[in-house]
């Protein structure tokens, strides 16, 4: 299991240097890499992640860079679109037509990521935000996290770029290093609530999470200490190209098993 702990690592430094990888690279991973179903693997993912990010909401909490407001408006719809879709798991139970539809999330979700990651510096220096959004911030905001919970739960990404994402269009006055906080204060709760709902359908390996934590959090202690040192635009652009290959490819093998029939 060494190589749990390596692709831990690996995922872990990427995190640690960009920011980007989490979810969208260590679910395909498991996925691809070493044979885990979609379901084990996404349900796997979101308890890693609630213990990665654990960390990162302690930091960020000291240094008072979390709008607790916000995140109440993204959890007061997360949580419950979270629960419900888990709900809805355990009463239509995970078979082969629900695990395809969870690749087909994962995969859309990837890609979204990637895109993002490509043009978030765009967004982040825009700084601007429309009337209407300014005058229903608050229900779109929990629309949002409605939609977060809904994709979180069935795929393990979203919690990461297309949450900052969301919160510096419908927020561009919150600093940038507030929307990073408030982003990962919501998604501990979060992928934590789904990782516990995937705990009760039996697709949660405990093994797998020890090793991969074993890695993950030395990572991003490493990758944080040295990203000052590395050419942090050159890794986001490269992590989100190889985000569209994993997603795009995942996406086409999906459908072509879909339409074969296997």
């Amino acid at each position: 299991m060494i190589s749990l702990t390596v692709a831990g690592l690996l995922v872990g430094f990427a995190v640690g240097v960009t920011g980007v990888g989490g979810g969208s690279l260590m679910t395909p991973l498991l996925i691809l890499l070493f044979g885990f179903s979609p379901a084990v693997a996404v349900g796997t993912d979101l308890l890693y992640a609630a213990g990665t990010k654990s960390f990162g909401v302690w930091l960020h909490g000291k240094q008072k860079t979390v709008d607790w407001t916000i995140v109440a408006r993204l959890a007061a719809g997360s949580v419950p679109a979270s629960l419900l879709t888990t709900a809805v798991l355990h009463h239509i139970g995970i078979s082969e037509t629900v695990e395809r539809w969870m690749m087909i999330s994962l995969c859309l979700a990837i890609v979204a990521t990637a895109c993002l990651t490509l043009v978030k510096h765009r967004i982040q220096g825009a700084q601007q935000t429309s009337g209407f959004m300014q005058r229903w911030q608050v229900p779109i905001t929990v629309a949002g996290g409605i939609l977060l919970g809904v994709l979180v739960t069935l795929s393990s990404v979203g919690a990461g770029v297309l949450g900052t994402t969301f919160l510096l269009l419908l927020y561009p006055r919150l600093p940038a290093i507030s929307v990073v906080g408030t982003d990962i204060a919501h998604a501990v709760p979060l992928t934590l609530i789904a990782g516990l709902g995937h705990m009760t359908l039996g697709t949660t390996d405990f093994s797998v999470l020890i090793y991969l934590l074993a890695g993950s959090l030395p990572g991003i202690w490493l990758g944080t200490r040295l990203g000052t040192r590395l050419p942090e635009a050159a890794l986001r652009s490269t992590i989100a190209v190889l985000l569209l290959v994993i997603g795009g490819g995942m996406l086409m093998d999906t459908a072509a098993a879909a339409y074969t029939g296997r």
